[in-house]
């Protein structure tokens, strides 16, 4: 996708201008597709990259680098992290986005579609190596349990922290946004994800596809 497109940068300004006015983001987001005709893919752009001024300030204050999580708990939003690290790892910057409040996104939103491959290992190793070098207390790792296959790949994970010994640990939640919230609160946790609604409700949040996409020069 050619992200500088005249007619998507002008459909940009005006779903911006939507959302700083108060309107519905589904709305907005479908009255300004249908106005410009975008595709599925310019439209998943919008969507995943583009607030309102109040939500990028109240976001970009959120986020920390990654040397602050030492000796601290990190909360990971596995299957978001892992599919934008799996997208680096395998398409480049195709789909990969500095997004308007300061996250990096992979712009494809595969998530209710996701199935474990080549790159799975790949990506998690990333992550987890990627940690260690900074020395948090405990690494703790939830997967969606509705999606296949989830308890095996939080034993892989959990394999693969003990490892390359990092503290930590993996597990499968039926509502992981829910259970982010909570510990972020009651353990004063860093959580890992670029998921909106999670980043809005906690106090500091890393972006870790950001670092490891900017290790492989392959960011936007």
């Amino acid at each position: 996708m050619n992200f500088e497109d005249n007619i998507l940068q002008e459909a940009k300004k005006d779903f911006q201008y939507l959302l700083d006015r108060g309107f519905p983001r589904t709305g907005a987001l479908t009255f300004v597709s249908n106005h410009y005709l975008l595709n599925e893919e310019q439209r998943n752009y919008l969507n995943r990259s583009v607030f309102s001024k109040q939500k990028i300030e109240s976001r970009k204050k959120k986020l920390i680098l990654l040397s602050d999580v030492k000796d601290k708990n990190v909360f990971i939003d596995g299957y978001n992290v892992l599919i934008t690290v799996e997208s680096i790892c395998s398409s480049g910057d195709k789909f990969l986005l500095n997004c308007d409040d300061g996250v990096t996104r992979d712009i494809k939103a595969v998530f209710g579609k996701y199935k474990k491959d080549e790159t799975t290992q790949e990506a998690l190793n990333s992550i987890i190596s990627l940690l260690k070098m900074f020395n948090p207390k405990n690494v703790l790792f939830f997967y969606d349990s509705p999606v296949s296959m989830s308890g095996k790949l939080a034993r892989e994970t959990k394999e693969l922290l003990k490892s390359l010994e990092v503290p930590g640990d993996a597990q499968t939640a039926s509502n992981v946004d829910a259970e982010l919230v909570k510990l972020s609160k009651e353990v004063k946790g860093v959580v890992a994800t670029s998921d909106g609604i999670i980043i809005d409700k906690v106090e500091t949040v890393l972006d870790i596809p950001s670092y490891i996409a900017r290790m492989n020069k392959k960011i936007k």
